[in-house]
């Protein structure tokens, strides 16, 4: 009888214990200040041999374990160590919060990682403080540049403007520090108003999808953010000393941060660029130089429920324009795009005269957010920005240091957004945000205004929610509506206005007539509607595949509205269309990704149905007082991008590794047949990498960079005729350079002379062998060269 007794409680307590071993323990690892998600954090069990590591979304998970009380300690890069005590006695979900610090002030190495995704199903590129560090003397454009799918629209060497996946200008959203950047941001010329040394990652949404930030971002979404600061008593800066030999100039840039324990902090930063006239491989380039300088304030409070910044950056760029795209009568404009070199070559200096521009931005916000319980992270911000653009042409007499164009533009916006992110199942972004513009323009400057004062009014709503269908697959899901009211004050000339059949179309515009001028009050409206729905597979630990279809609906701007006249910077007229309807784009977007130690890849393919594509093309060159300049007209039709971006790494040995990038972008007119103006050539960028964390953290990198021809192009030549010949003369402003090959090599190492500070020197060469080529999309490709070799030494010393 105890025999039998005694098998029956043994086979009781096997039975009690496999019904008791078979829990499961999961949820989130999260940033205790901002709910941001922590991928790649470590959890290990005290006493048992488990161990997991959180996912791309901050998800882990342990299985099969017993009822009992645990010690879970986690650690994350940039965090203290914690360990937390969990009792299970059933399936549980618990989420863990981690602060972070920087656990060395000589190695302020943030991971692009530790910043969280914009979206949950757009493939994200991203560059990280560390990589920032090599391009403390560059612009923003030339950053964006090392990215596949991502080139820039140039007008010389200095004012630089990204392209994304084909697209430019008004169709990029460029996000600083949480504010959409209102800058002038229509001219082809104008280059975002950012010092990089004030960012400490950035982010490119290759796509419409990110709606809490635009509805109208045809192109992508280019997100820059400030480096975070530790919630402890410490005091860390950093300053950065540039000097290059073409241009024969340098940078210099430096920060200074105070935090504390009880979560205040305070933050200054200030640069100053300064670069006299560049060269190509065989003459100067006369009149490009740059004079560059901003400072950036932040303070605030960051505790664990709620927190406060203020910010706030000023920044002054003054930029010369090659002295030899501005030229007299049409005899020169037909020999400066025949020569073979510019027609004017001056000995190199600093001065920078017309043509030239200068640009002046200020930009303050406050931000503040609560998190509140069952709810969610409520945020409230507001900001300001005033934008002042002077360009200078070459004018004579009283009138010679008179700007050409002054444009002032103030923007306000206020935003309130809502975040839940406190399920594993559904999560839930929404928000509104109302902004009100004003642009002024200097009627002093004694020339035609390009863009006229207006008034704008916009209002947005958005939300977007992404489901977990299963651990590995998500859908993500999300609509925004855009409000758009313009009123504005344009002068016409009659002639112009009855060209254009304005006067039977708009009539009830018209508030006065002055002679040959026609005073108008246009007030337009726009209701645009932006979506996107994709979903993220996650195939295994190593493959990912993301799928997304976005629309994108994007109101006329005020430069493809209303121009009519010289834009002077540009040395160019340009003519806008008051018929202009909204722009909408259908893109879709497929990306494979692998991760890996050894080898990785991502494989993105795309296809863009842009339908009204707003285009600006030339059409004539027309004779003014001031000189002979192109006519650039703007117009609507249904276009057609579609390409392919290709990012591979594969790792040899511990030491070395290489790297591979390949860009295509086709883009069509579909209602002429025609291939569209200024797409980006094919474009591949190979590099071998030699890292020796042992030697000094050495790092020597080999870049290869070949553009190949753009063979698919619109014939846009146009005849000129020479009152010194009486003959017709081709103007070629269409046929594109040839390919060209250009190698760079970088190397940087670090040497410590402090208990907690540390050198960094490296060395750079741009264009090793000074190959002289054409950038297809430089607008001063007509004119002359692309720069020559440029050697550059960088001194960084983190404290």
């Amino acid at each position: 009888m105890r025999t039998y007794l005694f098998m029956l409680l043994l086979c009781s307590s096997m039975v009690a214990q496999n019904e008791t071993c078979n829990y499961a323990l999961s949820g989130k690892i999260i940033d205790l200040h901002d709910n941001s998600v922590l991928p790649g954090a470590t959890l290990i069990i005290a006493g048992l041999e488990k161990a997991t590591t959180s996912d791309f979304d901050g998800k882990y998970t342990f299985s099969n374990l017993c009822e009992g009380t645990y010690t879970i300690q986690i650690s994350h890069p940039n965090c203290e160590v914690k360990a937390y005590k969990v009792k299970v006695s059933g399936n549980l979900e618990r989420n863990f919060k981690l602060e972070h610090h920087l656990e060395e002030l000589n190695a302020i190495t943030l991971s692009a990682e530790v910043f969280g995704n914009k979206t949950k199903t757009i493939f994200e590129q991203k560059i990280t403080e560390k990589q920032l560090d090599r391009f403390s003397n560059s612009s923003l454009g030339d950053i964006l540049n090392t990215m596949s799918g991502v080139s820039s629209l140039n007008t010389g060497n200095a004012v630089v403007k990204p392209i994304i996946n084909g697209v430019h200008s008004s169709r990029i959203v460029v996000m600083n520090n949480g504010v959409r950047m209102e800058d002038q941001e229509w001219g082809a010329e104008h280059a975002p108003s950012i010092d990089v040394n004030t960012i400490g990652n950035i982010t490119v949404i290759k796509g419409a999808g990110a709606l809490k930030y635009s509805g109208d971002a045809v192109g992508g979404v280019i997100v820059t953010e400030a480096s975070k600061i530790p919630v402890k008593d410490t005091i860390y800066g950093k300053t950065h000393v540039t000097a290059a030999t073409n241009g024969r100039g340098g940078n210099i840039t430096s920060t200074l941060t105070k935090s504390y324990k009880n979560g205040w902090y305070g933050s200054l930063q200030g640069s100053m660029k300064r670069f006299g006239d560049y060269e190509s491989p065989d003459y100067i380039l006369s009149n490009t130089g740059v004079f560059e300088r901003s400072i950036s304030a932040r303070i605030g409070v960051n505790r664990f429920d709620y927190g406060v910044e203020a910010y706030y950056s000023f920044f002054k760029n003054e930029i010369g324009i090659l002295r030899a795209s501005h030229i007299g009568g049409a005899s020169d404009q037909v020999r400066a795009i025949n020569s073979g070199i510019p027609l004017i070559i001056n000995d190199f200096t600093y001065e920078i005269d017309a043509p030239k521009q200068d640009v002046t931005h200020h930009l303050f916000k406050i931000r503040a957010f609560k998190n509140i319980k069952n709810l969610g992270k409520l945020t409230l911000q507001y900001d300001f920005q005033q934008n002042e653009r002077l360009e200078f042409d070459i004018r004579r007499g009283d009138d010679a240091n008179k700007a050409s164009l002054d444009l002032a533009l103030n923007s306000q916006t206020i935003r309130l957004d809502l975040d839940t992110n406190n399920t594993d199942l559904f999560n839930l972004k929404t928000g509104v945000m109302a902004q009100y513009q004003k642009n002024v323009a200097d009627p002093s400057t004694g020339v035609r205004r390009l863009i006229p004062d207006y008034k704008r009014f916009n209002f947005g709503i958005y939300g977007v929610a992404d489901f977990s269908i299963t651990d590995n697959f998500l859908v993500e899901v999300g609509g925004r509506f855009d409000y758009f009211n313009i009123d504005a004050q344009k002068f016409y000339k009659s002639s112009f206005w009855e060209e254009r059949n304005y006067d039977e179309l708009f009539p009830e515009i018209v508030v006065d007539v002055f002679g040959n001028q026609i005073l108008t009050n246009p007030k337009l409206n726009y209701s645009n509607v932006s979506a996107t729905i994709g979903t993220r597979y996650t195939i295994n630990d190593d493959y990912t595949l993301f799928a997304n279809y976005s629309l994108a609906s994007r109101a006329p701007n005020p430069s493809e509205l209303f121009s009519e006249g010289l834009h002077h910077s540009a040395s160019r007229i340009e003519l806008g269309d008051l018929r202009f309807d909204s722009e909408n784009a259908h893109k879709m977007s497929i990306t494979l990704q692998k991760k890996g130690s050894t080898f990785g890849f991502s494989v993105n393919p795309y296809i863009n149905f842009i339908n009204d594509f707003m285009i600006i093309e030339p059409t004539e060159i027309r004779q003014t007082i001031r000189g002979n300049f192109q006519v650039w007209e703007y117009r609507q039709t249904n276009a057609r991008l579609l390409g392919l971006d290709i990012d591979a790494s594969l790792t040899f040995t511990k030491n070395l590794s290489f790297f591979h990038q390949f860009s295509l972008v086709k883009g069509y007119d579909r209602t002429l047949d025609l291939p569209l103006i200024d797409m980006p050539p094919v474009n591949t960028t190979n590099g071998l990498v030699y890292k020796n964390e042992e030697l000094k953290n050495l790092r020597i990198e080999l870049q290869s960079e070949y553009t190949f021809r753009q063979n698919e192009f619109p014939d846009n030549n146009f005849e000129a005729f020479i009152p010194e010949t009486n003959t017709l003369e081709l103007v070629d402003v269409s046929t594109p350079p040839d390919a060209y090959h250009l190698l760079h090599l970088h190397t940087n190492a670090d040497f410590n002379i402090g208990k907690k500070t540390m050198l960094n020197v490296g060395v750079s060469i741009s264009n090793l062998f000074d190959t002289n080529y054409r950038n297809y999309l430089n607008r001063l490709r007509y004119y002359a060269d692309d720069l020559g070799r440029n050697i550059s030494i960088n001194l960084k010393i983190s404290y």
